[in-house]
């Protein structure tokens, strides 16, 4: 008997140890911090099932209650009391300001977060998830989840959500297929399929385990967790670039992760295995001026194991791309910038067009505008013709000018102007009515300064339209003759000659009205014609000598 309740006393006592761990359980919010690979993702699950390697913790900052943030974080389906006992507590009330509470992926509040487009370089265009015509893609545009980039030969750079940068190369067709923000977690959820062409891409660090980002080609994807990459895909297959941090690459299923300093190809046919190779080495880079504050300009660099290299150029301000070259040899003459900080980036091109490892280094180009000399016309001028040339002299570097005319000497409204070009010679864009004007050049460089030359008077003599006959009127041995009236003109100059060159003028006469009458001697001929006159700047041209004779 004596065994019996020394054994029903010690069952007792471990029963009553099994409640009393349970009850601290309870009592405590269980602290778990699962891990989720990039490349496993996540998908909606029904509230009561969740896997336990898609969780995202988050701490309960100070004045914040365990209510607030399932209110502000959880989809409209899943309750606060669901997440208190997914983290092993009754209710909201166990949890303190400093406790870690695990969520899972799949409970998250998504949103869609769309794409802003920062710069298009060329010609690009963009199709809509709805369906319908392309149209058109210029700066300051928003890409949504399902639109399609497709660059002719231009270059697209768009920012995501997080701050991270695309930058689409010509030649290339992008599906955005998934842009998904979690809420205020600051996690996003971003899904490309490159389906030809190239895209850069500058990806920051995915800090949260919930986090994505992958890019599906035909052949391949890449699973990224911040890093700066390149990636092109053909019908030959797929193929990455890594110049920072590593990318999980290969077919779905098979991928290995490729570090900064590598490249890796995958076919679209034939071996499935990866193929892998060092990258070629960044060249090192000639010392740069900080400043250029005249073009053209050379940078240069040693040489390396090849000759070809290619040069891009970005606005370090707006992340757009300005230019790309490949050359032969080992330096660039900048010419056509305006003025702003720039960063080259420098990579070596391998026999098979594989870009190496960049080189980058920062350039601010300040370039300063000076006043033309102004060469012709002379100062006070007096033109017959209603088009007249301009001429000026540069005094600055890479400056390109244009000039303006204007009928006051403030410039207020201009009568004319010409284009913007980097020649000393211009004419105006439309034909001078007669009167008085003043015309200056206005120099630019560097696309920000600008100068402005004296500015000098001109006078427009202008033309009359020359003044034709209507008809002649015989009587006895008199003629009167017709004319047609000319706008602007104050009077005619009639010319009476027996030369129909009028080399020798026998009767000359001013006349206000359109009309006439002469003497003439019969058996002869004679010849008339006219020419309007102004009072002001303009100048009649002579019509069309008539024919007169008197039996």
């Amino acid at each position: 008997m004596h065994s019996v309740a020394e054994m029903i006393r010690r069952v007792r006592a471990a029963l009553a140890m099994v409640c009393a761990m349970a009850l601290l359980s309870a009592a405590m919010p269980a602290v778990v911090s699962a891990e989720l690979a990039v490349t496993k993702g996540s998908s909606a699950r029904a509230p009561g099932v969740v896997s336990g390697s898609s969780e995202w913790t988050y701490t309960l900052k100070p004045g914040e209650s365990f209510d607030r943030v399932a209110r502000e974080l959880l989809r409209a389906d899943v309750s606060g009391r669901q997440l208190a006992s997914y983290n092993g507590a009754s209710s909201s009330s166990h949890f303190r300001q400093g406790d870690r509470v695990r969520i899972p992926i799949a409970w998250l509040r998504q949103q869609p977060e769309p794409v802003r487009v920062i710069a298009v370089s060329g010609h690009a265009q963009v199709r809509s998830s709805s369906g319908g015509s392309l149209r058109r893609l210029g700066g300051g545009d928003i890409i949504r989840a399902g639109d399609t980039i497709i660059t002719r030969d231009g270059v697209v750079s768009v920012e995501l959500a997080d701050g991270s940068s695309v930058r689409i190369n010509p030649s290339s067709s992008v599906v955005f297929n998934r842009l998904t923000r979690y809420g205020r977690t600051g996690m996003t959820d971003t899904r490309m399929r490159l389906e030809r062409g190239g895209l850069s891409n500058r990806v920051n660090p995915l800090i949260e385990e919930g986090a994505r980002f992958e890019i599906e080609t035909p052949s391949a994807i890449a699973a990224v967790r911040g890093t700066a990459f390149s990636l092109q895909t053909d019908r030959q297959g797929s193929h990455l670039q890594v110049t920072e941090g590593r990318v999980e690459f290969g077919r779905p299923g098979a991928t290995r992760e490729i570090p900064a300093g590598f490249a890796a190809s995958v076919s679209s046919s034939g071996p499935t295995d990866l193929v892998i190779r060092r990258l070629p080495p960044a060249p090192k880079l000639a010392e740069l001026p900080g400043t250029l504050t005249s073009l053209p300009g050379t940078i240069s660099w040693q040489p390396g194991s090849g000759d070809r290299y290619q040069v891009d150029i970005v606005d370090d301000e707006s992340g757009q791309w300005v230019r790309r070259e490949q050359v032969r040899g080992n330096q660039l003459t900048l010419t056509d910038l305006d003025n702003g900080n720039y960063r080259l980036e420098i990579a070596s091109l391998s026999a098979g067009g594989t870009q190496g490892m960049p080189a980058s280094a920062n350039l601010q180009v300040d370039l300063s505008a000076r006043a033309a000399e102004l060469v012709e016309p002379a100062a006070n001028a007096r033109l017959d013709t209603d088009l007249p040339r301009f001429r000026w002299r540069y005094q600055g570097d890479s400056e390109r000018a244009r000039v303006e005319i204007a009928q006051d000497p403030d410039f207020t409204n201009l009568a004319a102007s010409s284009d913007w070009s980097q020649r000393e010679i211009a004419t105006p864009d439309r034909s001078l009515d007669a009167g008085a004007y003043y015309w200056r050049v206005v120099t630019e460089a560097g696309g920000s300064s600008v100068a402005t030359s004296e500015a000098r008077a001109l006078t427009i003599n202008g033309t009359l339209e020359p003044v034709r006959v209507l008809s002649a009127n015989y009587m006895d041995r008199q003629v009167r003759i017709f004319w047609e009236t000319i706008d602007q003109a104050s009077g005619y100059l009639l010319q009476l000659s027996e030369d129909p060159a009028f080399e020798d003028v026998i009767k000359e006469a001013t006349v206000d009205d359109t009309t006439a009458a002469l003497r003439l001697i019969p058996g002869r001929r004679y010849f008339v014609r006219l020419r309007a006159v102004s009072e002001g700047p303009m100048a009649g041209r002579w019509g069309p000598g008539r024919e007169l004779y008197v039996e």
